[in-house]
């Protein structure tokens, strides 16, 4: 499958070097493994404040891939989708997925050996069961107040 993220001319271990903050646009994008994660859709418990990852993902999630469908365009159709910047991180730490390279990066950890950056290969985020390809179901076929049927651990 090919990878719809541009990973081509990119420092070799780029994430190791350069802060979050001094990334280019082709490198921000290029950490995002492809998992999927971030655009599952999650509760919030109004009492703890716990978040509950479900596998109820944004109807734009393709779900075979794993890359949203209309990214470019995102907002006109999810105006409530999540851009994440570097200056804006840490207000975001309580959902994002342990696994994220956003987060990783961010905490100074390494990316693991399945990064598509790391291996090669944007199909060994879904070979090593990261991701949450043939796990999801589109928000457009599950009604919110069926959402909590749908929580699940999050995969590591």
């Amino acid at each position: 499958m090919t990878d719809p993220i541009d990973r081509s001319r990119l420092a070799p271990g780029f994430w190791k070097t350069k802060p979050l903050s001094r990334m280019s646009r082709h490198e921000w994008e290029a950490l995002c493994d492809g998992c999927g994660k971030c655009c599952l859709n999650k509760l919030e418990d109004e009492d703890s404040g716990d978040i509950s990852l479900t596998r109820v993902a944004c109807r734009l999630l393709d779900l075979d891939t794993c890359h949203c469908s209309n990214y470019a365009n995102r907002h006109s159709y999810v105006p409530e989708c999540i851009v994440l910047r570097p200056g804006e991180l840490e207000r975001h730490l309580s959902w994002m997925p342990e696994t994220c390279a956003y987060r990783l990066v961010h905490e100074g950890r390494p990316l693991p050996d399945w990064h598509p950056l790391v291996s090669g290969d944007p199909e060994s985020v879904h070979r090593a069961g990261i991701s949450l390809r043939g796990r999801m179901v589109s928000e457009s076929e599950v009604a919110e107040d069926d959402w909590e049927d749908y929580i699940i651990d999050e995969p590591t």
